[in-house]
């Protein structure tokens, strides 16, 4: 992929524009949206440490796993409630395709210290909520003390 590349977000912008300075860390998502969009990406290319940097540290499986078999073919935004650049919490409804299916979910979202985290799927009748303990997770994803 060259930089000049539509993002696989499928957000219209070039590579570079988009979701490219989140995976390299130049820079930290700015709203739920960014981040659902860029962990996307990170699926697509099998990312795995941006989606271990990104989702919250309450949260997050000891490692995470990328189905390397998967072609991920596009992306969907459904719906997205709160999530903006000065919400704490947020919800991304979003449909993924790949290869042979789709992949439906409505994702949590939380800000702690300015930084996006993913939480995990919302559950039936879950609303965004903080999670427990409401720690805050500095630039390496560990929680500050």
């Amino acid at each position: 992929m060259t930089t000049d590349d539509p993002c696989p977000c499928g957000s219209g912008l070039p590579f570079d524009q988009c979701c490219g300075p989140l995976l390299s860390t130049e820079r930290l998502a700015r709203t739920a949206e960014e981040l659902m969009r860029s962990r996307y990406t990170a699926y697509y290319y099998g990312n795995r440490e941006h989606l271990w940097r990104t989702w919250h540290p309450k949260t997050r499986p000891a490692e995470v796993e990328v189905n390397d078999g998967v072609r991920w073919t596009g992306l969907q935004i459904n719906e997205i409630r709160e999530g903006g650049p000065d919400d704490d919490t947020g919800i991304v409804d979003f449909t993924a395709s790949y290869d042979g299916g789709r992949l439906h979910e409505r994702s949590r979202f939380a800000r702690r210290a300015g930084r996006w985290f993913y939480l995990g799927e919302e559950q039936a009748g879950e609303e965004a909520r903080e999670e427990p303990g409401d720690e805050h997770a500095g630039k390496d994803g560990q929680p500050d003390r």
